[in-house]
């Protein structure tokens, strides 16, 4: 035998052997037996199950990684048994298996340009979703989304260079990283994707151990021209595309009282920025022992890449401190902290500007919270705490929705909509967006007009109707101030009926604002809780008098999804959808349908494209 391929052979059965010895009987583990390592996730698995309340300040766990703590704990296959149903078929009941021709996956259209992305042919949950669009070719899309594909929960990505007419799919590689202290990842949440101005394309997401206190945020890439059918290491090595590893590491702990979650990246696409194709990410980093106030706090911490991702600077609070909005509670040592944050979006304007808007709970009354904002000038070194302004207010957030649990699913510590299940993100979907002339748009939703028969605080006894509507808001200034809130979702056009978890994106020119949005007033679903996308077109949405056109996204209406129907993956339905433009202004609306395949009412992702 050759000496050279001696050496591969041997070098190669070397690796085979180590890697059995990973997989002995004594280190494998069952999910009933792994419970949360982490003291951030193991209390939210406490207030997920009413096994303990929500404090009046504190922020919540967003829900992917929460699912992965549920089925490590044997929680969902205790739900399916609740139900009747057998935890190990999930194709239990009249449901079609794909036939031989589906062997390039489960494309599916339901008409009207309603189109899946994820090509997984199993009946598994993909949900919580992003999208980017290639500057430099527009028909080159990547999307993501919460995938269980290989397990409770994952990060899957897809991409399209044809529009978005069809797709290609897979998981990144993300699994085999280690995180600190040696552990490695056995879950994934909160995808996200962006584009630089070359067109090379980034994803991330937190990864964790359930089992371990170890949590991660990390950020791999897919050089120009690849276009997102595969991922590979952003440091500039020899033969850098053939490598999966390193990733680039945003932040990594192995700190029980720490936990990395809700983060986005965005890379500065602009051609005349001082810092184009610089990647920036946002996070909130949950620390249970600051020892002070609700014994908890959530800031939100920024860092950038100018290396295309290989590198990032040391993670840095960007979410201040204001005594004009933030009350000073908690005890904290800086007076007026603004650190119980949750939902960070950061963006990036055309002279480099880097805008992140966030939802903030320091407010002195139950359930009346806020939407702030925080900027940091295209001169200034964001590395720097002190180069980020104060935060000023966008406007309320109001969060008063009925709590769990209910039969419809939704959770003993979440706030849901009767009659879905679903946990309302109130916090987790709120997006900005600016135009060429950084004029500054903010779009969420809350329950403000909410009221009776839905407003008994208990979801098991609240009724629908149950109002809950989109608004926006809009600065001329660089957000030093904010236009007056507007409702983009009136009673005058809807009724009343719920409207929540919307995405937005502004075009270019400012032309006209694109606001897409979870709708149940399309016939009977207020009340039956079948719900569809709109998608709103805000002309004018930086003048006195904006003019709203509507246009129903999808082409039937999605159904409930519950526990009688389906108790793996009743309860959460994404904690955001995403909505982006192209350099004419066109969108691209990506979104949780529960339509799946051959009657199953189960999550997939969709894609629509307007224009």
């Amino acid at each position: 035998m050759n000496s050279k391929i001696r050496l591969v052979f041997i070098s190669g059965l070397a690796l085979v052997l180590g890697a059995l010895t990973l997989f002995t009987p004594q280190t494998i583990r069952t999910a009933e037996s792994q419970t949360p390592g982490n003291k951030v996730l193991a209390r939210a698995l406490a207030i997920e199950l009413g096994q303990a309340q929500k404090k009046q300040y504190e922020q919540l766990v967003s829900s992917g990684p929460l699912y992965a703590v549920l089925q490590s704990s044997g929680e969902l296959e205790r739900r399916m048994e609740a139900a009747g149903r057998n935890p190990h078929n999930a194709r239990e009941g009249a449901i079609k298996v794909p036939s031989d021709d589906d062997t390039q996956g489960c494309q599916n259209k339901f008409g009207g340009g309603n189109i899946r992305v994820n090509q997984d042919c199993s009946l598994r949950r993909q949900a919580e979703e992003v999208i980017a669009v290639n500057p430099k070719n527009t028909k080159n899309l990547i999307a993501g989304q919460n995938d269980s594909r290989i397990g409770f929960n994952h990060c899957g990505y897809a991409w399209s260079f044809d529009g978005g007419k069809t797709w290609g799919d897979q998981v990144p590689p993300f699994y085999g990283f280690q995180l600190a202290g040696g552990h490695t990842a056995d879950a994934c949440s909160d995808p996200t994707a962006t584009f630089d101005a070359d067109g090379n394309a980034y994803v991330g997401g937190v990864l964790f151990d359930v089992a371990s206190p170890a949590s991660a945020f990390v950020v791999a890439k897919s050089n120009a021209g690849i276009g997102g059918a595969f991922y590979h290491s952003p440091a500039p090595l020899p033969f850098q595309e053939y490598r999966t590893a390193p990733l680039g590491v945003v932040a990594n702990d192995n700190n029980p009282d720490i936990f990395h979650d809700k983060e986005f990246i965005v890379a500065d696409q602009s051609e005349s920025s001082p810092k184009k194709n610089y990647v920036y990410g946002t996070w909130t980093r949950f620390n249970f022992a600051t020892g002070a106030g609700v014994g908890a706090n959530s800031p939100i911490y920024f860092s950038q890449s100018t290396d295309g991702g290989a590198t990032w600077s040391p993670g840095i609070e960007i979410s201040g401190s204001n005594a004009a909005v933030c009350t000073d509670f908690s005890g904290e040592a800086e007076p007026n902290a603004c650190d119980q944050d949750q939902g960070s979006h950061p963006i990036v304007g055309k002279d480099g500007t880097v805008y992140v808007a966030f939802g903030n709970g320091n407010t002195p009354l139950l359930g009346i919270n806020q939407v702030l904002f925080v900027k940091c000038p295209a001169a200034n070194d964001c590395t720097n705490p002190a180069s980020w302004s104060a935060p000023t207010k966008v406007g309320d957030l109001v969060d008063n929705h009925p709590t769990g649990p209910s039969a419809e699913g939704c959770p003993a510590g979440r706030q849901c909509l009767p009659p879905n299940g679903y946990r309302v993100p109130e916090f987790t979907s709120i997006s900005a967006s600016v135009d060429r002339k950084n004029r500054l748009y903010v779009v969420w939703s809350d329950f403000r007009n909410g009221g009776a028969p839905c407003d008994t605080g208990d979801a098991s006894t609240s009724t629908p109707p149950c109002n809950n509507d989109v608004f926006y808001a809009f600065s001329k200034d660089g957000g030093a101030t904010w236009g007056v809130t507007i409702n983009i979702t009136p009673d005058s056009k809807f009724g009343k009926s719920a409207q929540w978890q919307p995405w937005s994106a502004v075009a270019p020119s400012g032309k006209h604002l694109w606001v897409a949005y979870y709708d149940r007033s399309y016939g009977n679903c207020e009340f039956e809780g079948c719900n569809d996308i709109t998608l709103a077109k805000v002309k004018k949405a930086g003048g006195k008098s904006p003019k709203i056109e509507y246009k129903r996204v999808t082409t039937d209406s999605m159904p409930n999804l519950t526990p009688a129907n389906n108790p793996l993956q009743a309860g959460f339905l994404g904690d955001y959808m995403w909505v982006a433009t192209d350099d004419k202004g066109n969108p691209y609306v990506v979104w949780a349908d529960t339509r799946g395949l051959n009657g199953a009412i189960e999550e997939d992702i969709y894609f629509y494209k307007g224009e």
